[in-house]
This record gives C-alpha cells, sequence and structure tokens, in this order.
C-alpha cells in the first residue's frame, strides 16, 4: 500500500563501556589490530588504530561467554537465558559479521565456549543448571557429541580451555576438578581422564596451556598456581594422552625481603599468597614466564625460579633431589618482577605485540599497562548498574552526563571517554542536569540534598541540604537559571530561587500522593509539569505557585515532557501508552500503544518536534513520527531495561542508558532539523528576533551581577574537553561549600588520591613521562588527551 511506513532497525553508531563480568571475555583478535569484547547484547570489534567499532548483533540477554579461533576467523559466544530456556550459541564469520551457526544445547547459561586449534569443532561449557559439555561441528553445522561435566566428588566446571597441537583434546576444570576430554570424531562421543591431586583441593579459577601442550598453568582462589602435566605423547599424531594429568607442583610466590604484616622475618614464612586468589593468567614463555591477575587488582610479571636442594615448604623439612612425590601442597617457586595495581578483580590479560598488556576487570575498566615499567593507562570506563538519569547541556552535543549509583560522570561523544567523575560515596544520583549556561552540574542524591558541582573540575559549588524526607527523585532548572525544581519521595514538590551561589526554598507545592518522576519546566519559565507514581500528573504555575490543571491515568507516570511548541504534553508509563494532551487544560487528545508487552520509562521530544524517542522494559529505544504516532525505527540490543533516552541538541544522535549500566549511542535515522517549531504562548519563543537579542542581554546582565562572587575564570561545560581533571573526588558529605580534595603519596602507581579514597587517577605524579590519559606538568593541572599507542 502507498505511504505505508516500513518499521526499520535503529543503526548502532557506538557503545561506552566494557563487560568485564565473563572470564576471559577481553580478546585480542589474531590481527593485533582489533579487540573483541561483549558488551550488553552484542559483541564489539573495536579497531586500536582507527578506534572504529564494529558490532555481532544476534543475542537476546547478556553475554555471558565470547571466544575468538586461532586464526580469527570466526567469532563465538555464549549467553544467559530465563530459568527453563535454554540459551543460544552463536558463530560469527569476523570479517562479514554474518552468522555463520546458531544452536541452542545448554539450560539457562553458557559458562564458556572455545574454538578447537583446528577450527572445527566450538565446545562449550555449560552453566550450573547444566552440568554438560557440548562438541558442535562447524562445518556439518550440526551438534557432534556431549557428555556430562559433573564429577560426584567435585564441584561444578566454569573453566574451559582448548590445547594448541590436538584439535580433538580440551581441558575443563573447576572446583576440585580437572579433566582432559578427547574426541572420537567417527563414533561421535569424548572420552574424559580426571587429573589427580592427591590430597590436594583447589578451586580453579582460570587456566592455561603451553605451546607445546606438555603443562598446563592452572589458578586458583587460594592464590597460588598448579602446574599440571598433561602427558601427550611426543608424536603429535598420537591425539590421546597417555596417562591421565598429573599435578606436577603447586606453588606460589617468594616472601619480599624484611618482615611480613605479622612481624615475622621472611626467611621463616613459607610462601605469598595472591589475595582473593587468581582469576586471570596469560602465559608470556615456555618457561613459565606468565602474568598473574588477582581477585585484589594486582597484575604481576612473575619468572620461575628452580631451586635444587629439595626444599619442602613451610614445614622446613627436605625431600630426596628428582623425588615427584608432591610432599607439600604449596612451595615458593614465582619471582614477582613487576607490578601494577587497577583496584578491582582481574578477569581477562591479553599482551600486544608492542608490549602493551591489556587488562579488563569485573568493575567493567579496560586498562593499558605498559610492559617495560608497568606504567597503568585507563582506557574505557563504564557503569556497573543502574544508570539513573542522563542529560545534555543546553546547545551542546558533544558532551553527556549520566547519574548512577555512588557517582555522576560526564562521557565525551566523539571518544567515548569518560571525562569526569564525581563520586559521593554510598549514596545514589537519581538526577542530573547542566544548568542553562553550562557552568554548573546540578546533581540530586537520595540522602535528600541537592549538590552543585563546577563542570570542569567537578569541584562543590554549594549544597541544598535536606530538601526533602524521602529522597530527592527528580530535578529541573528554568532556562534563566534562577529557579530548581525539586521532586521527592514523599510526593511534594519544591521550588527554590538560586541565586549567588545558595539557593533558599520560594514554595512547596503539596498535590501528589507518589514519589515525583519526572518534572520538566516550560521553556518560557512560568509553568512546570511534574508527573508522579500515584498516576497523576500536575502543571503548576511557578510564577503564583498554584495548580493549574491536573491530568489522572491508571498507570504509574514514569515520565512527563512539553512538546517544544508548549502546546501539548507527553505523557509514559506503566500502561504501556504515550499519551498526547493538552497543556490548557490538560485534557487528553489521543493515546498511542508504545510498547505490546512492557512499561514505558523514558521519552523524549527532537528540538524540531516533528519525532518521539521511547525508552521500555522491552529493552527497545523506539522512534515514532509525533504527528502520525507511529513508529520508524526499532534499535534492539541493551541487555537490560532501557532507563532513559535523550536526543543530541544537533539532532544527530540518541543515547540511551540501562539498567545493566549499558550506554548506546544510536544514529538518528531523519534529517537533524533543530529549529524548534514557533509557540502560541508567546512571541519571546521563537528562535530569533528580538526575544533572542533580550535574553543575551538578561544572561550578560545577570552574569555581570555574580562577578565578584564567582572566581576569576568561570567554567564551563562548552570546554570540559580541553581543561580539566581526570577524576574527581567531592567531599560532600559534610556539607561544605567547597571540595575537599587532597594528594596523598601512594604505591607508586596511584598518586592522586582523594581523602575518603574513592577516586584516585592511575598515573605517577612525580614521574617524567606521562601515562598517554593525564598531561601533568605540575603547573596546568591534569588534562585529558586521547590515549596514544
Amino acid at each position: 500500500m502507498d505511504g505505508e511506513i516500513v518499521v526499520q532497525d535503529l543503526e548502532l553508531r557506538s557503545l561506552i563501556g566494557f563487560d568485564g563480568n565473563p572470564l576471559n571475555g577481553l580478546i585480542l583478535h589474531p590481527d593485533g589490530v582489533h579487540l573483541v569484547y561483549p558488551l550488553g547484547t552484542n559483541i564489539t570489534a573495536y579497531n586500536w588504530h582507527t578506534k572504529a567499532q564494529r558490532f555481532f548483533e544476534g543475542h537476546t540477554n547478556v553475554i555471558s561467554a565470547v571466544t575468538v579461533s586461532t586464526s580469527g576467523r570466526y567469532v563465538g559466544s555464549g549467553q544467559v537465558n530465563y530459568m527453563g530456556f535454554r540459551s543460544p550459541i552463536i558463530v560469527w564469520c569476523f570479517h562479514t559479521g554474518q552468522v555463520v551457526a546458531k544452536y541452542e544445547s545448554h539450560k539457562v547459561r553458557v559458562e564458556s565456549v572455545a574454538f578447537s586449534c583446528c577450527e572445527n569443532f566450538l565446545i562449550s561449557l555449560g552453566g550450573i543448571d547444566d552440568g554438560s559439555v557440548i562438541v558442535y561441528d562447524i562445518e556439518k553445522r550440526e551438534v557432534l557429541c556431549g557428555s556430562s561435566s559433573v564429577k560426584s566428588t567435585a564441584g561444578s566446571a566454569t573453566v574451559l580451555r582448548p590445547v594448541h597441537t590436538r584439535g580433538e583434546c580440551f581441558v575443563v576444570a573447576g572446583d576440585n576438578i580437572l579433566r582432559l576430554w578427547t574426541l572420537n570424531r567417527e563414533q561421535r562421543n569424548i572420552q574424559g581422564l580426571d587429573g589427580s591431586f592427591a590430597k590436594i583441593k583447589r578451586k580453579i579459577l582460570c587456566t592455561v596451556v603451553d605451546r607445546l601442550d606438555e603443562y598446563a598453568y592452572c589458578g586458583t582462589s587460594t592464590g597460588d598456581v598448579m602446574k599440571i602435566k598433561l602427558n601427550f605423547s611426543a608424536d603429535a599424531a598420537v591425539v590421546a594422552p597417555t596417562n591421565a594429568p598429573t599435578l606436577v607442583s603447586c606453588f606460589a610466590k617468594y616472601p619480599p625481603a624484611g618482615k611480613n604484616r605479622r612481624g615475622v622475618s621472611a626467611a621463616a614464612s613459607a610462601v605469598e599468597l595472591y589475595s582473593r586468589g587468581i582469576t586471570a593468567l596469560y602465559l608470556v614463555a615456555d618457561d613459565g614466564t606468565m602474568l598473574i591477575g588477582s581477585g585484589d587488582g594486582v597484575i604481576e610479571l612473575v619468572k620461575p625460579k628452580v631451586r635444587d636442594d629439595g626444599y619442602r615448604g613451610s614445614g622446613g623439612s627436605y625431600s630426596k633431589p628428582g623425588s615427584t612425590r608432591l610432599a607439600t601442597p604449596t612451595r615458593p617457586l614465582l619471582v614477582a618482577v613487576k607490578s601494577a595495581n587497577v583496584d578491582s578483580s582481574v578477569t581477562s590479560i591479553q599482551l600486544m605485540d608492542d608490549g602493551v598488556v591489556l587488562v579488563g576487570t569485573i568493575d567493567c575498566e579496560l586498562f593499558a599497562v605498559r610492559a617495560r615499567d608497568f606504567e597503568v593507562t585507563c582506557l574505557f570506563t563504564c557503569h556497573t548498574s543502574v544508570v539513573y538519569d542522563l542529560a545534555f547541556p543546553h546547545g551542546y552535543s558533544k558532551v553527556f552526563a549520566t547519574a548512577s549509583k555512588h557517582d555522576v560522570r560526564v562521557w565525551s561523544v566523539d571518544t567515548l571517554q569518560e571525562l569526569l567523575r564525581i563520586t559521593v560515596r554510598n549514596f545514589t544520583c537519581s538526577g542530573v542536569l547542566f544548568s542553562y549556561d553550562g557552568a554548573q552540574i546540578v546533581t540530586s542524591w537520595n540522602d535528600g540534598n541537592i549538590r552543585i558541582f563546577a563542570p570542569e573540575t567537578g569541584r562543590l559549588l554549594y549544597a541544598i541540604n535536606n530538601c526533602h524526607n524521602k529522597g530527592v527523585s527528580a530535578i529541573a532548572m528554568s532556562k534563566d537559571g534562577r529557579k530548581l525544581l525539586s521532586g521527592g519521595g514523599e510526593g511534594q514538590v519544591r521550588v527554590w530561587q538560586v541565586d549567588n551561589l545558595s539557593g533558599a526554598l520560594q514554595a512547596v507545592l503539596k498535590e501528589h500522593k507518589g514519589p515525583v518522576s519526572s518534572i520538566d519546566v516550560h521553556q518560557l519559565g512560568h509553568e512546570a509539569i511534574t508527573a508522579s507514581a500515584d498516576g497523576t500528573c500536575v502543571v503548576w504555575d511557578i510564577v503564583r505557585f498554584t495548580r493549574l490543571s491536573i491530568m489522572f491515568s491508571s498507570t504509574i507516570f514514569t515520565s512527563a515532557k512539553y512538546h517544544p511548541n508548549g502546546a501539548q504534553l507527553l505523557t509514559c508509563g506503566t500502561n504501556r501508552y504515550i499519551g498526547f494532551w493538552e497543556a490548557l487544560d490538560g485534557s487528553l487528545i489521543r493515546e498511542i500503544e508504545g510498547s505490546s508487552a512492557s512499561a514505558l520509562n523514558s521519552l523524549d521530544v527532537t528540538p524540531n518536534g516533528k519525532y518521539i524517542v521511547t525508552g521500555s522494559s522491552d529493552q527497545m529505544v523506539k522512534v515514532w513520527l509525533y504527528n502520525e504516532g507511529v513508529p520508524t525505527h526499532v534499535g534492539v540490543g541493551h541487555a537490560g531495561v532501557v532507563t532513559n533516552v535523550k536526543v543530541s541538541p544537533d539532532g544527530k544522535f540518541v543515547v540511551s542508558t540501562s539498567a545493566d549500566g549499558g550506554i548506546f549511542l544510536w544514529r538518528f535515522p531523519h534529517a537533524a532539523d533543530t529549529t524548534p517549531p514557533s509557540s502560541r504562548c508567546s512571541s519571546k519563543s521563537g528562535g530569533g528576533g528580538a526575544g533572542s537579542l533580550r535574553e543575551q542581554q538578561t544572561d550578560r546582565s545577570r552574569q555581570l551581577s555574580l562577578k565578584k562572587t564567582l572566581p576569576a575564570r568561570k567554567e564551563n561545560i562548552n570546554v570540559i574537553s580541553k581543561v580539566q581533571k581526570v577524576r574527581t573526588a567531592a567531599d560532600c558529605n559534610s556539607g561544605s561549600t567547597t571540595a575537599a580534595t587532597s594528594t596523598v603519596p601512594g604505591d607508586g602507581n596511584a598518586a592522586e588520591k582523594a581523602v575518603d579514597g574513592s577516586v584516585k587517577c592511575l598515573c605517577r605524579r612525580g614521574s617524567t613521562a606521562t601515562c598517554g590519559r593525564c598531561d601533568h606538568d605540575g603547573t596546568a593541572g591534569w588534562k585529558i588527551k586521547p590515549f596514544v599507542r
């Protein structure tokens, strides 16, 4: 039919972040240029040189395992699914991005996946609810065979690792279990040999096999390394091992010189174990030199030190030289050559050809560690919990801010880097916005306070304490920057007079019976609309502080906004409908179904008023035609509930956030016409003319009047990407008007640290070399710059 609108896919422009939860989730492609890692339901291929991203799409839930074949031809991954359902496994062609194979064999969760060295098979390991290992034939597109990975005398298996010279063999390890499997392709079965640990019990967290398949090195939760001989034949043509895998040694580091923590001399102490276990291993050389990552964030380059004096360990006894009997569980063997700390559990380690060690952590941060001096550089960061709010500065599309648990972060659109982090420990930021002139970042917190920060340095300008009894749930600011509206968990709406770096209460508006979820101020600044969980939306006169109109619906309103022309109102909520309301009297014009199955959590209108963007609990982002009320594009990729959507001020892209901390940038599919429609309320709402000139004169007069009370150079968000601190921690709990931060001596790897220990810049301040992200010359302060390989 002519004129029919076809719903298309919303093009994903880029992702911010890195999911560090999957074990070995960060993979360096064999071409040495691309990084492959998961985020949400997508797998990203990041070009190290051009900073471009490609995406492999097809999953429907959180990706739990990812792998790349030996030649780099294939990319494979598995996901988590709901209880009672099977989890799909997908194989992509890396170069084309096309799906090669997709099958479902495991229940609930895929724990790990790996390609055989010959690239003919994909091996997958199921989670605790499945307990099986499956071999898939890629060429024939069929499941070849499978077997149970559970051992009656041991726990679950979580680690899967193929060998390098025999495509039919692979290792599965876990809680007090290590099993070497051999595939018989003709008989379509696999047979396993259990490794012998004697009386030693260990939970294996990671495994790496040397290049010749002689030994397997296993990192344990105890904090030591198990060296296991695989007992393969010297003839590579013989696939099956001659004997079961045998434990050769179980060792850890030599203690440092001097005294240990308890005051005992180092000579009397046996070994030094890695705190919180060894969570990642990377074998650098066949002589046993390896990179070790621990649960407390320590990254170390270690080398084995051979001892032939028969030393047995903590007991001080000796055994005969050449004895193969394992006398003690742990003995000192490793010598730490270099060390660094990334402050969170390490889940992935990769070594690049130019000597850069890439480290992924469970806090969804990606670090580059320079191999020659172990200098640490932060490459990617990401929220690890729900993103509660999202905001752009007025008329500026280069940066945006997000609010989450403990912190507020400012991101660069061009480099996808975190420019500023403001941390308030033990509290959750529920809302964030920029003042109209870009000189302030206004935030609301669940402790009932509103805190205003400088946009470049992140220092606390002032705070409005005890705003609401049950926390501040929503905030909004008028265009002139003089009125600040806040909504609380108890349902009250309060109007604050903001002037001279302070806030004074003007009025308390009591109408809502439930938490205020959204506030939007009219562009003329004379009225505002508030949405509440009690099923009402109220339009307020914020000059006379009276109610103008009220709208009722059998829903929990999650968002309410003015159309750019000021004539209509838009709402959304848990009833799955987008409501169009008359701004004059609050009458309902029409309702359209925004989602077929779940609640709408956020909506935004483009600057020209022609399109609507919505985010819903079904993990979808939709673009709608405003007049027709029909969707044109749908974006799928989030692995959690979509919490916020915002259209950039230039109308070129859409930013969406989700409950899992993901931040997605979508390319806006329609022409970017940012000229707002004319308003029927006043002639001053136009984009130019005398009204615009009068507004500029008013802003200039207000800035001159505040000249004596502001610093010599007023910070502005428009220059945040040029001069700023990399990360800032504010001592906001005291309620003081200045940010209490100071520099304390660190451990050599982290020099700048806040007093409360919440944030630090990971580079050496006293060194002459820069870390690639910070340029600290001692006089000009800390300046951001992109990482240079």
